[in-house]
C-alpha cells in the first residue's frame, strides 16, 4: 500500500515525486494526483519541471522515470538489444513461439512483429503451410524466407541494428495499404493502466499493424508484465488473444479475464 502524501510545499513535493518514481518506475498522472492529494494539473506542472531536467518523461497520461534505480520497473531504449534479449527467458519464448504458431491456419495472411519472441514464432511455422507473411525485421525475414509455400511482403526502410527493424514512412504506408487475418505483436512492456509499450522507434510501426489486422495476438513472456517503455501503441483491451508463459502475475490473469481476452499459457 502506497502511503498518501499531503500538505507539502511544492519544492518538497517535487522531491517526493522523484523519490516515488525512482522506486516505482512509472505511474499514471491520476495516481500521482491521488497520492499527493493535489489536482492532475498540479501534478503535470511539477512533472514538467522534472521533464525539463531530463529526470522523467511524460506520455499517454503517465510518466516514466529516467533514472537507473535498481528497484525501478521503468525501462528505456538504451537498455535493449535484440541479441541480449534472445538470451533471456529462452525456454519460455520458445514455448510461446510454438504455441502462437499453432494459431496460424492455411491461407492466413499474417503480420509478424519485431522481437525475439516473434522470432521464435517465425521459426516454428510449419515449412509447407501456405500463408502470406508481412514483416519488417531482418531476423524474421531470415526464417520466413525458408518457408516453401509462403508469399512474403517486406516493409523496408532505415535499418535499426539493435532490433534488426527496418522502419520508414514508406514501409508504414505499405503496411496500412494491406490487411491481415492475424497480427502477432510483441511488446517491451505491459501495464494495466499505462498500456502496452515498446521502444521509441518501434511505436509507429506497431500502431500501424494494430489497425491493419482482423485479430491482434499479443505474444510476450511474463517478464514484460509490469514494465513500461516510452512508446505507447495499444491498450491491453485492444488484443483478442494473449500468449504468454506460466510466470504471468495473477493480477494480470484477473485483468485479462475481466477484459474478456483469450489467455493462452504456453
Amino acid at each position: 500500500m502506497r502511503k498518501r502524501i499531503s500538505g507539502v510545499k511544492r519544492a518538497d513535493r517535487v522531491q517526493e515525486l522523484v523519490k516515488h518514481l525512482s522506486i516505482y518506475g512509472s505511474s499514471t498522472i491520476s495516481e500521482l494526483a491521488d497520492q499527493f492529494d493535489v489536482s492532475t494539473m498540479t501534478v503535470r506542472r511539477d512533472l514538467g519541471v522534472l521533464e525539463d531536467k531530463g529526470i522523467v518523461r511524460i506520455f499517454h497520461g503517465g510518466v516514466l522515470f529516467n533514472g537507473t534505480s535498481s528497484d525501478s520497473k521503468a525501462a528505456n531504449d538504451m537498455d535493449y538489444s535484440l541479441l541480449s534479449a534472445e538470451s533471456q527467458h529462452t525456454d519460455e519464448k520458445n514455448r510461446i513461439g510454438k504455441r502462437a504458431a499453432a494459431l496460424i491456419s492455411s491461407d492466413d495472411t499474417i503480420i509478424i512483429d519485431t522481437g525475439s519472441t516473434t522470432e521464435c514464432l517465425a521459426r516454428s511455422i510449419p515449412s509447407t503451410l501456405p500463408i502470406t507473411v508481412m514483416c519488417y525485421n531482418l531476423n524474421i525475414l531470415m526464417h520466413v524466407s525458408k518457408l516453401k509455400n509462403a508469399d512474403i511482403v517486406f516493409a523496408g526502410g532505415y535499418y535499426h541494428p539493435e532490433t534488426m527493424l527496418f522502419e520508414s514512412a514508406e514501409g508504414i504506408e505499405l503496411i496500412k495499404r494491406n490487411r491481415a487475418n492475424k497480427a502477432f505483436v510483441a511488446a517491451a512492456g505491459i501495464h494495466p493502466q499505462l498500456g502496452v509499450t515498446s521502444l521509441t522507434h518501434e511505436g509507429r510501426t506497431k500502431r500501424a499493424i494494430m489497425n491493419t489486422a482482423e485479430k491482434r495476438i499479443l505474444i510476450a513472456d511474463s517478464s514484460k508484465f509490469g514494465r513500461v517503455f516510452q512508446a505507447f501503441f495499444a491498450e491491453l483491451s485492444d488484443f483478442e488473444v494473449i500468449v504468454t508463459d506460466q510466470g504471468i502475475p495473477q493480477q494480470y490473469v484477473q485483468e485479462i479475464e475481466r477484459l474478456g481476452i483469450e489467455l493462452v499459457i504456453a
